[in-house]
């Protein structure tokens, strides 16, 4: 699919996503046959229910739907569209990532080291791991994408 398309399509759906209380955390569209299928990925700070997925379903086939009417990216196209949130193999990448994983585990290099650690507390400037049961702070700057650890208790 052309970037173009793909920035109209991000167009409509950012904001309905954002007006339903929600972050947009990835959008793709791709062909599927002679359909189109918008997968977007949502989440929020309490994470998201199936309930949530339902809303933000509705509220984004409303905002393509209404502007079809007008000419929009899919006038005339058959879409599917596939509403879910990031799974824990989501990369941990914004400032939002890391405060939602507050209490878990998670694999990181700061700098060229790779540390394992719970993240204990979520700041504009950085994180703050425990690490051994010790504290260990980092910038934003300073790390790699994060990944939140399974833990089997």
């Amino acid at each position: 699919m052309a970037s173009k398309q793909q920035a109209e399509v991000e167009a409509i759906v950012a904001p309905a996503v954002a007006k339903a209380g929600f972050d947009l955390e990835d959008l793709t569209v791709t062909k599927a046959g002679r359909r189109l299928l918008v997968r977007v990925l949502v989440d929020a700070d309490g994470g998201v229910s199936l309930d949530d997925v339902a809303v933000v379903s509705k509220a984004v086939a409303k905002a393509l739907d209404s502007d079809d009417g007008t000419g929009g990216p899919f006038a005339g196209a058959a879409y599917t569209l596939e509403v879910s949130s990031p799974g824990v193999d989501r990369p941990l990448t914004e400032p939002r990532h890391w405060r939602r994983n507050i209490g878990r585990l998670a694999a990181v290099h700061i700098g060229e080291e790779p540390v394992i650690g719970r993240v204990v507390a979520v700041s504009e400037r950085g994180i703050e791991l425990e690490v051994d049961g010790e504290s260990r702070s980092a910038t934003y700057a300073e790390l790699g994408p994060g990944k939140v650890q399974i833990e089997l208790k």
